[in-house]
């Protein structure tokens, strides 16, 4: 996995709060693998190709199929997740995380379906199993040739396949690769926190695909950035085409109904950058556990236990929810670089980071 080399926004110095995991990752969450597949070619119509394929392993490859509690949360509905209804009614989903462009669906959930057949190949050949995988989109037609369907299943697949633990790439990677976030470039971007509740340290991780935002509402530490960038959007860039997915992982044992509260906290996250989730954003997130390792309940005895918080416990993560979806989305602008637009016509450039930096000392000053 190549990773950007431009500095994040705690390594600028912004001062935002908490207390990130080593990596600042959703790699932190001990378990949790990620792989991209990035598309960046010019088509022999002349159109750009500028999308890709963003895989998450909420258990790595685990041969046994073991699911997670999950939780979901829409702020705006302008977008698509598959599986969201099972998750919004059995609390659980099993399998991997994939994330593409709006037209891109279809061949990512085939995909999945095809990779969870081969991974967990002994269980669904014995007992009559289904897969129902999780796909995210965030439109991206104004730099990459949506149209065109130019993702794959083996794009798919080979994101699943490269998946791993360890530094998260962000920006023009993956499915984040032609997205637009502010009517600056957007893209993946990841973040994490360390919290202790009752002496015991947990962790959580956000990864972001960001690709929502008009200009003007661009906020960062409350300073209406946006509004003092001294160039405009380009042209054609001013109303929002976008989308966010928000994918929070965390290793605290939280069951179904906590992370969908934990998964709504993802919105305030977005607020902090000022976004009010636009009319044509479609503003969906994911929470999941790692925590109380399971058998699929069709294959798991009448009576079972699990452990969990107590919620009158959980607002560390509740804000650590909050700060990591905030960063993340910094960090997926800042590491973005300019790209090429195809409709409209023009260059959508990446945050600048050391401009940002200065607008931000001016403020706190």
């Amino acid at each position: 996995m190549i990773i950007n080399k431009k500095p994040r926004a705690r390594e600028l110095g912004l001062p935002l709060l908490g207390t990130p995991a080593p990596l600042n990752a959703i790699t932190d969450v001990a378990g949790v693998l990620v792989g991209y597949r990035t598309l960046d070619d010019i088509a022999e119509s002349g159109k750009r190709i500028k999308t890709g394929v963003t895989a998450i392993l909420p258990r790595g490859y685990q041969r046994s199929p073991q699911p997670v509690f999950a939780g979901i949360h829409v702020l705006n509905g302008n977008g698509e997740m598959t599986g969201s209804h099972w998750i919004k009614h059995g609390g659980y989903f099993l399998g991997p995380v994939c994330i593409s462009n709006t037209h891109a669906v279809g061949t990512l959930h085939q995909a999945a379906v095809r990779w969870m057949l081969r991974q967990y190949q002994d269980e669904f050949i014995e007992h009559h199993l289904w897969a129902m995988p999780v796909v995210a989109e965030t439109y991206d037609g104004v730099i990459n040739d949506i149209n065109g369907l130019y993702v794959t299943e083996n794009d798919a697949l080979s994101a699943l396949d490269s998946a791993q633990g360890g530094a998260v790439a962000e920006g023009n990677v993956g499915g984040g690769n032609g997205m637009i976030c502010y009517g600056f470039k957007g893209g993946t971007g990841t973040s994490s926190r360390l919290i202790e509740i009752d002496r015991q340290r947990y962790c959580l991780g956000a990864l972001v695909q960001a690709n929502h935002g008009r200009r003007e509402w661009f906020r960062v530490l409350g300073v209406p950035v946006g509004e003092r960038w001294s160039e405009p959007p380009p042209s054609g860039l001013e109303d929002e085409r976008g989308s966010i997915i928000v994918i929070l992982a965390t290793d605290a044992p939280l069951l179904p109904h906590q992370l969908e509260r934990l998964a709504q906290r993802a919105g305030l996250g977005l607020a902090l950058g000022g976004t009010p989730g636009g009319n044509n954003s479609g503003d969906i997130f994911l929470a999941f556990s790692t925590a109380n390792a399971r058998r699929l309940p069709p294959l798991s005895p009448a009576r079972v236990s699990f452990d969990c918080l107590n919620d009158e416990y959980i607002d560390p993560l509740y804000l650590a929810a909050v700060q990591a979806t905030e960063e993340a989305i910094l960090n997926a602008m800042l590491a973005a670089i300019d790209t090429p637009m195809q409709k409209p016509i023009g260059l959508c450039r990446a945050l600048c980071g050391q401009r940002l930096k200065q607008l931000i000392g001016q403020s706190f000053s």
